[in-house]
């Protein structure tokens, strides 16, 4: 078994949703008492949200390049970023180490081209929404991006960190999320990428007909995938 490097704590909320699923997921697959090998870094989020805000992506590159230098120093075969937003760095962190990265954007493409999806809704942070590291990953393998509006935008971004990073489920929040898959889905997503990480905590499957992909789930299946192989 490969040891598997996470860099979590962004929000610690989902991080323990990885921990949880890739333990699962390697019990499935060896029985018995196996659980996964794993090296997390865990870093204070409150120090990461400030830099993101502020547009300092320089500063949030320095400290995830530390943990995952870290992490590599602890022994781990291939590393993830538990979150997708700060995937923006994710060629500067490949840079500063030897690790293969098993980025998330082109876990989630791996499946959606699995499932024969090509035009799909995309939630997440406003930086994951409107910046062009996360959507471009998406559209090279011919996927179509779709996006909330202005406003649909303002919601989502609020309601992740100032409700789901912070563990708290709101069923408003849930009911504006469900009116934006609806209106993804009007414009043509045939499904709906949760973005970040920590969305899967508020809306799930069964909760919509709109079909959802969540990168948490997609990230941890193919790490074990990858760890086991």
């Amino acid at each position: 078994m490969k040891t598997i490097g996470l860099i979590g704590g962004m929000s610690w909320e989902s991080t323990q949703t990885y921990y949880r699923l890739i333990n699962q997921k390697v019990r499935e697959q060896l029985g018995g008492l196996h659980s996964a090998r794993i090296v997390l870094y865990s870093v204070d989020f409150s120090e990461i949200e400030a830099l993101q805000h502020k547009g300092d992506w320089g500063g949030t590159a320095k400290i995830l390049i530390s943990a995952a230098q870290s992490i590599e120093a602890g022994g781990a075969d291939f590393l993830l970023i538990c979150t997708n937003t700060m995937h923006k760095i994710a060629p500067q962190i490949e840079q500063a180490t030897t690790m293969p990265l098993l980025h998330i954007a082109e876990a989630t493409a791996k499946v959606l081209i699995r499932d024969g999806i090509t035009s799909v809704g995309l939630l997440g942070t406003r930086f994951t929404m409107e910046q062009a590291f996360y959507r471009e990953r998406l559209e090279k393998q011919g996927i179509k991006v779709i996006t909330p509006d202005g406003g649909e935008r303002d919601a989502v971004h609020w309601i992740i960190y100032e409700e789901l990073c912070q563990g708290i489920i709101n069923p408003d929040s849930k009911a504006t999320y469900l009116d934006i898959l609806d209106s993804l889905a009007a414009r043509g997503a045939q499904a709906v990428i949760l973005g970040c990480t920590e969305i899967g905590l508020l809306i799930q499957s069964s909760d919509t007909d709109v079909a959802l992909y969540d990168t948490t789930e997609i990230h941890a299946a193919q790490a074990v995938e990858l760890a086991l192989r």
